[in-house]
């Protein structure tokens, strides 16, 4: 039988634009940042940009395209304003916690966020006990997205085949790490950051299998995923 005719051994969710709203709120962080070390860059360009990447990927991004080293300290600084900014304004995106409870299949976290920032968020929303351990960040391979290395991690400590997993994402670059690794993807669009292409047509370029906004129809995704 087909694999892809099956239902998913296992459902991966990335996190920010994906369980919380957070990227209007980091991407926000990031552009004043970028901004105050001398790169003119606007957030609708970051948006396109960065949305999904490791700020490892990011920094190395800044410094080739716009020839601006970041100081000492500057990523550290951008990733607590991110934090005391998500303390005051970051919300899980309606209707995940009950969506996720009611999935019936083993799920988890793989987000390009750092291990701090992504328990954080998590914590803060209350989706943490959803997921228990089985939270994985960039920082636990050696490459980030778009690169398949993290969704391949994760897999395989949730003892699942890649070609069993369903991947939910919200950015090109995870799109197309998690085709790379093998797996099918559905693309969210319902973060606050995709109101310029609710139909997801981006996220379909890259290898989306389907597309949806709302967490009501999680469970009608992945039947017919």
């Amino acid at each position: 039988m087909d694999v892809h005719a099956q239902k998913p051994g296992l459902v991966i969710f990335d996190c920010d634009g994906v369980l919380v709203d957070s990227e209007p709120l980091s991407l926000a962080c990031l552009t004043a940042g970028l901004n105050r070390i001398g790169v003119a860059i606007e957030f609708e360009t970051v948006r396109a940009r960065f949305t999904g990447t490791s700020m490892v990927s990011i920094m190395e991004h800044i410094a080739r395209d716009y020839g601006v080293t970041a100081p000492p300290g500057f990523v550290e600084a951008v990733k607590a304003e991110t934090l005391a900014l998500f303390d005051a304004e970051l919300r899980a995106m309606r209707g995940v916690a009950e969506a996720v409870a009611a999935l019936g299949l083993p799920s988890c976290v793989a987000s390009s966020s750092d291990p701090v920032r992504l328990r954080h968020s998590l914590s803060l929303t209350g989706l943490l006990p959803l997921f228990g351990e089985n939270v994985f960040s960039s920082a636990q391979v050696a490459r980030g997205k778009p690169f398949p290395d993290l969704f391949l991690f994760a897999a395989a400590r949730m003892g699942a085949a890649p070609e069993t997993c369903l991947v939910i994402e919200d950015s090109v670059p995870g799109v197309t790490a998690a085709r790379s690794a093998g797996m099918r993807v559905a693309g969210f669009t319902g973060g606050g950051h995709w109101g310029h292409d609710p139909a997801g047509a981006d996220l379909v370029r890259a290898g989306a299998g389907r597309v949806f906004s709302d967490f009501a129809d999680l469970a009608a995704v992945i039947a017919g995923a």
